[in-house]
């Protein structure tokens, strides 16, 4: 009986392999991932299903399916507010600015105040003063927040904007803040807090789901302040940690009708996480004093396109004079690879700036696997040196420039949920411009001669850690 039992299992895990490398074949975003996951599901599937069931799905299924209903009842909601908006819509004439519309389905609008944030002193005191001139509601999410002073300061401030009447809604991602204890969330929801786990995992069909992140960060005040960029909430993101030192990030405040656009994802994710549909001003607010474009660009493993790897490569094309570009996490996949070489072999002044410590060693490894082919094109690759760089920024030209989430490797591109504010503006690209000047100043740049001349060992390890990049 026992031996029956056991054949059936084999066979089943033997059929099971094989949809499941049917799925890989239908599904998977590359013909190298394809293959790998192929012939591992066919060949071993008692190891290779439940990898792929956790790692290897490509598509936040039941956030695709959701959001059928969800956008529905989107349209709704904005069609009563659409002659209000109308006026604000920039109307792209640059293909490059149409391009980015089109993958962010959201529109470029006018009548924007941009202001960019430098490190974690002035990025909290801006996000907390925003909590604290709050009337109507806040709308907070974060990748990770901690149980520390900073932590605490951020969880006050909520507290104190629920007590005061103003509906706070606070989303989290459970694997980042996996840390953050329960009295944490209890003390919130006391306090009249609306809290909840993004929830990557949620139901029957999607509880192998846990390779998926919300990795934005936004915080929107009253439809009419909203904040986007790399910052989480913890004491090392004032450069409080001994381990990293001073830390380096980027964050932007906008004022204007694209705070919606913020806005807007923020509600679509809510939605997912709760099932509910909460009442929030459409109405665009605009300033006066500054009249910038600005498109939000959200980007995630439900949409029917690689939104941030075409939203990448999109902007290194679109450079002709300069491409300056900082990420903590720098893996990119072939096709954004390859446009930085062509970018720099057309003379287009391609940086790259990334950290000199390590944060996450296999991705600081899988780096030293391709630096030598971007170096020998012409890229410039710098090492950021005073303490840990965590900045998203792309400088394109002098005519346009990105601050968001998204780091460039395949997490990024294709497991996380991220969101970008892209701003085509000559006088925020020279803001960005003098930013990144006054970072190259304290960075080495990196040597072809160096990372050659690097031992067979570390070369064999730099490439066993770029295999594992799709899952980093």
């Amino acid at each position: 009986m026992a031996s029956w039992l056991f054949g059936v299992l084999i066979l089943a895990l033997h059929v099971l392999g094989i949809l499941s490398a049917i799925q890989a074949l239908m599904s998977s975003r590359t013909s190298q991932g394809a293959v790998a996951w192929i012939i591992s599901l066919v060949a071993v599937p008692y190891l290779a299903v439940p990898a792929y069931w956790v790692f290897g799905r490509p598509r936040f299924y039941g956030y695709v399916s959701a959001r059928g209903e969800r956008d529905s009842v989107l349209r709704r909601v904005l069609a009563r507010y659409r002659a209000l908006v109308e006026p604000y819509l920039a109307g792209a004439k640059e293909a490059d600015v149409m391009a980015v519309e089109k993958l962010a389905m959201m529109p470029l609008t006018s009548g924007n105040r941009t202001e960019l944030l430098v490190d974690g002193e002035s990025t909290f005191e801006s996000l907390f003063a925003g909590i604290d001139r709050a009337k109507q509601y806040v709308l907070v999410q974060f990748f990770i927040v901690r149980d520390d002073s900073l932590g605490r300061d951020f969880k006050h401030r909520l507290q104190d904007a629920a007590e005061r009447g103003v509906r706070v809604y606070f989303l989290y991602d459970e694997i980042g803040c996996h840390k953050l204890p329960e009295r944490y969330l209890r003390d919130l929801r006391d306090a009249g807090v609306d809290v909840s786990a993004f929830h990557s995992s949620r139901g029957l069909r999607h509880r192998f789901q846990l390779n998926f992140r919300n990795h934005r960060k936004v915080l929107v005040v009253d439809g009419r302040e909203g904040w986007v960029g790399g910052f989480n909430v913890g004491v090392e993101y004032l450069g409080q940690n001994p381990r990293h030192g001073h830390w380096r990030d980027t964050h932007l405040r906008l004022v204007g009708p694209s705070v919606l656009g913020l806005q807007e994802a923020f509600w679509e994710d809510w939605h997912w996480a709760t099932g509910e549909v909460i009442s929030l001003t459409w109405t665009p607010q605009v300033t006066c004093e500054e009249s910038q474009n600005v498109v939000i660009v959200p980007s995630g493993p439900a949409d029917p396109q690689e939104t941030a790897s075409l939203l990448v490569q999109h902007a290194i094309h679109s450079a002709h004079e300069r491409l300056w570009v900082t990420s903590p996490y720098f893996v990119p996949d072939h096709s954004v690879q390859d446009a930085l070489r062509l970018a720099a072999m057309r003379g287009v002044d391609v940086r790259i700036m990334m950290p000199e410590r390590p944060d996450h060693l296999l991705v600081f490894l899988s780096a030293f696997s391709f630096l030598p082919d971007m170096l020998r094109a012409g890229v410039k690759v710098y090492r950021y040196q005073p303490g840990f760089l965590h900045q998203k920024v792309i400088l394109i030209d002098d005519v346009a420039a990105s601050v968001g989430t998204v780091n460039l490797d395949n997490r990024s591109f294709r497991l996380n949920f991220e969101i970008t504010a892209v701003v085509p503006d000559r006088h925020f690209a020279a803001e960005v411009h003098d930013m990144l000047v006054r970072d190259f100043v304290v960075c080495r740049e990196v040597t072809l001669e160096e990372i050659e001349s690097r031992a067979l060992w570390r070369k064999l390890l730099s490439r066993a850690a770029y295999l594992l990049a799709p899952v980093q």
